[in-house]
């Protein structure tokens, strides 16, 4: 199996909504935005998968130094051997890797998050950093389109959070603001004990009101010359504002149920937005 086809086969079997995102690209970029995706499955397993904390860190460390491969003419891993053609022409930067696997540590030992403010800074991490070279292998021509795109990236994971909320919970993680809860009358042991209230739908619509607001904000930022590069994250867009209106539709209930759209209907607004965009 080449590199290529391991990423590939890395980003369809995760089923993410990021996969239908890709599909209408030319192959070169379809490539490289493929293995930049497969990058953060590995990284996120890691986290996801690794019960031992200290084995997770271990692992952790040696992606570090393959990055560091990588960036040295070096890679071994077939996900960064895939990469490696698509560093210089896209704009791929050790420094952005890295901070990506700065905010998959974070993971390890989840500490609570004060307020917004501190939720943002994971949130760049591991989603707003993405969204940049995502951006970068789709190609653009105006700079302002790297701050939309770290404003789309954030509006994914935002949207990530509300769907995950009750699976996040069921491995003794909370990605809610402390101080929001506690406005809204919930406890962090009722969010880890899954315990669904009326406290805990109006938490949910103020995280929904926040992630809808942070799409508007990014699409208010893409230049328009940039727009037909852009599709794949206006398709992913499209998507993910699809799944929050049906978490609203279902209630808000994210504790007990995990909204999701099914193959065809991804499929479908990624064709459509696709020829629209």
């Amino acid at each position: 199996m080449s590199p290529d086809e391991y990423c590939q086969q890395k980003a369809a079997q995760s089923g993410s909504s990021f996969y239908y995102a890709f599909l209408f690209l030319p192959p070169e970029r379809r490539r490289a935005i493929t293995a930049l995706y497969a990058f953060c499955r590995e990284v996120d397993d890691v986290v996801d998968e690794c019960t031992d904390v200290g084995l997770a860190r271990a692992k952790l460390a040696w992606w570090r130094g393959e990055v560091a491969e990588l960036f040295a003419g070096r890679p071994t891993h077939p996900v960064t051997r895939a990469l490696a053609p698509a560093l210089v022409p896209f704009g791929i930067t050790e420094a952005r890797l890295v901070d990506i696997l700065d905010g998959m540590a974070m993971d390890l030992e989840p500490a609570p998050y004060p307020d917004y403010a501190a939720l943002h800074q994971y949130i760049y991490r591991v989603a707003g950093v993405v969204g940049v070279l995502a951006a970068g292998i789709f190609g653009y021509r105006d700079p302002q389109t790297l701050r939309y795109a770290e404003s789309l990236g954030t509006a994914f994971q935002l949207t990530n959070i509300v769907r995950d909320v009750g699976e996040d919970a069921r491995k003794g993680r909370i990605y809610l603001p402390l101080d929001e809860m506690q406005r809204c009358g919930v406890a962090a042991a009722d969010i880890l004990a899954l315990r669904q209230s009326d406290r805990v739908v109006d938490l949910i619509r103020f995280q929904i009101e926040r992630a809808e607001r942070a799409y508007d904000t990014a699409l208010g930022l893409l230049p328009a010359a940039d727009r037909r590069a852009q599709r794949p994250g206006l398709v992913m867009a499209a998507i993910y504002r699809t799944l929050l209106a049906e978490i609203k539709r279902d209630g808000c209930r994210v504790l007990t149920h995990r909204t999701a759209l099914t193959p065809i209907r991804k499929l479908w607004i990624a064709w459509r937005t696709w020829l629209t965009a």
